[in-house]
């Protein structure tokens, strides 16, 4: 009776297995199919096209997806990582600490729409800085939002792994505690922390929906941050709502640029983990 109840649930794993993989390949090769066809040098170089235009790229849209990206990643990352080392190595299993790791598994799991509507509300009350509460300040402050939890718990986890035997040792030299942090833990932690920012990297990359009601989006160049901003989530939204067959290949081939960018953070990150081993 048992080796037939595991010969069952052995296949029905297998079969789960096969069917998630189905749709996986699926998805894989109309992506391929589509947009490799897409994949032009006017692809980067060409700015957006007015419907019924033939040719035309997304320079405008990737240029300001990259700007936005970089400019959330420098704002999240000295903020999570700092975060994460108080409630890894200050904080402990204090009452506020568990609050705080409590409020940013929430904050993890929040649709990325409220927190760009929480941008946009705090462009347009408060810190607007020269900015409009569209532009692409705001679209910015929404994706380091959605970037920092991340941040915070891979930073967190990875340095309540480091060994308190190091911790005790620095100190017991009469190292100064900040100073223990900065050049014992974060050189024992620096491949996981490396690893958390670039998986924080890559979700942000490919986020629409708080960039609709921050960036909006431009059809022209642009690099003023103050204004609205073009990203490449956002056109290829737009591109493939469109009943322009030229749009439609465009949005095709910014789909593919996103997948190559996050495929290869993911594989920039496997490398650095296994170099670790």
């Amino acid at each position: 009776r048992r080796r037939r109840i595991n010969t069952l649930m052995l296949s029905l794993t297998a079969v789960s297995v096969v069917i998630g993989l189905v749709w996986l390949i699926w998805i894989l090769w109309t992506l391929l199919s589509k947009g490799i066809p897409a994949i032009s040098p006017a692809l980067f170089l060409e700015g957006q096209p007015t419907m019924g235009e033939v040719g035309g790229g997304l320079k405008n849209a990737i240029v300001g997806s990259l700007m936005m990206v970089f400019t959330a990643t420098a704002l999240a990352t000295p903020v999570g990582i700092l975060a994460g080392t108080y409630l890894a190595e200050y904080g402990r299993n204090n009452k506020f600490t568990r609050v705080v790791r409590f409020v940013n598994d929430i904050l993890l799991s929040a649709p990325s729409i409220t927190i760009g509507m929480f941008a946009f509300i705090l462009f347009y009350f408060g810190l607007k800085m020269g900015a409009n509460a569209n532009s692409g300040w705001s679209g910015a402050i929404a994706l380091s939002i959605v970037m920092l939890p991340v941040v915070v718990r891979t930073t967190d986890d990875m340095l309540k792994l480091v060994p308190n035997s190091l911790r005790e040792a620095a100190v017991a030299l009469g190292c100064p505690y900040w100073k223990m942090s900065f050049t014992i833990c974060y050189r024992s932690a620096k491949t996981g922390m490396l690893t958390g920012l670039l998986l924080g990297v890559a979700r942000i990359f490919g986020e629409t929906a708080p960039l609709i009601v921050t960036a909006v989006g431009n059809n022209f160049f642009s690099t003023d941050m103050n204004q609205r901003m073009a990203s490449l989530p956002k056109v290829i939204l737009d591109f493939a709502l469109s009943p322009d067959d030229n749009w439609q290949k465009l949005a095709w081939g910014g789909a593919m640029l996103i997948t190559f960018f996050v495929l290869f953070i993911n594989i920039t990150t496997r490398a650095i983990a296994n170099r670790s081993k």
